[in-house]
């Protein structure tokens, strides 16, 4: 290939990285469902849509993006807390299908009443001011906004990690997830972590929407194709896995990225080749499922 150099590839990787962000985003609030509640989220996808959306909105109200960074996140979270309550509570102990199914037709729902609230046609959302532009990293010119979200997502891991494993809370949600009937024999209102541990997932799923709105046009139906790509990097790092959400985040990313570089038709289905190799090695996923974040 002409004019191939190790700076362009190396600008490649980065983007990859910066894609590889949101993926890590979406992946852990499922894998923190999952992990915990044995949940499958279909309506992981909508929960992220709804939080850009939730970003327009609110930020059409504050003309402050900084303050939809902590709005949204809570607002979709909010919305998980009482889907938690009222829908997926009551399915609790029974078969695995009946909240997959709820949460997939939850999803719809969700796609629906966003359809009759804002429209068919997606809605724009500018990069935040000061965010925009582009800074010379060495090997190149790179989007300010997209360093930004490889910041951004670092910083909610580590802040994930030191929460759940070096705080008391952390320490009640890991052992609920071991042997809930033991926090029960404790004392404990389980029932009480789990809606929290759901709360947390979806708004991660929101934060993770405004924080890819300037990336793309909000749309309806944005978060169909991005769960199915959540799905294969929480497949392809362990359902379950923290530790495993973050690396195949990343890895999906920079895969997806030097596909579109050297083959451009193949970089979706990169992705799904990248899946059943690791499959194929590791049915379980990179890092397995160690019953909580492990």
């Amino acid at each position: 290939m002409s004019g191939l150099t190790l700076d362009l590839l190396l600008l490649q990787v980065v983007t990859g990285v910066a894609l590889g962000s949101v993926f890590v985003l979406l992946a852990i609030g499922l894998s923190l469902i999952f992990g915990m509640l044995t949940i499958v989220n279909f309506a992981h996808g909508a929960f992220y849509m709804v939080g850009a959306y939730m970003g327009v909105f609110l930020y059409g109200l504050t003309k402050n993006f900084w303050i939809c960074l902590v709005l949204v996140p809570l607002a979709v979270g909010s919305i998980g807390l009482v889907v938690e309550r009222f829908l997926i509570r009551p399915l609790y102990g029974r078969n695995i299908d009946d909240p997959l199914l709820l949460t997939f037709g939850l999803g719809y729902v969700f796609i629906e009443t966003i359809r009759i609230l804002f429209g068919l046609n997606g809605i724009p959302f500018s990069t935040p001011a000061g965010l925009r532009g582009a800074v010379d990293i060495g090997i190149g010119h790179f989007p300010l906004y997209r360093l930004f979200l490889i910041g951004a997502t670092g910083v909610l891991v580590l802040g994930l990690w030191l929460f759940i494993e070096k705080t008391k809370f952390g320490l009640i949600i890991r052992a609920g997830a071991r042997d809930p009937e033991i926090l029960k024999v404790l004392g404990i209102d389980v029932s009480k972590i789990w809606l929290l541990v759901f709360g947390m997932g979806t708004g991660i799923a929101g934060l993770s929407g405004i924080l890819a709105a300037p990336l793309q046009a909000v749309t309806p139906e944005m978060g169909i194709p991005v769960l199915a790509e959540a799905f294969v990097v929480t497949v392809v790092g362990g359902m379950g896995s923290l530790i495993g959400a973050v690396t195949a985040g990343l890895m999906v990313g920079i895969v997806v990225a030097m596909t579109s570089l050297f083959m451009p038709e193949m970089a979706k289905v990169s992705i799904f080749l990248l899946m059943a190799l690791v499959l194929l090695v590791r049915p379980q996923g990179l890092f397995g499922r160690a019953g909580l974040m492990g």
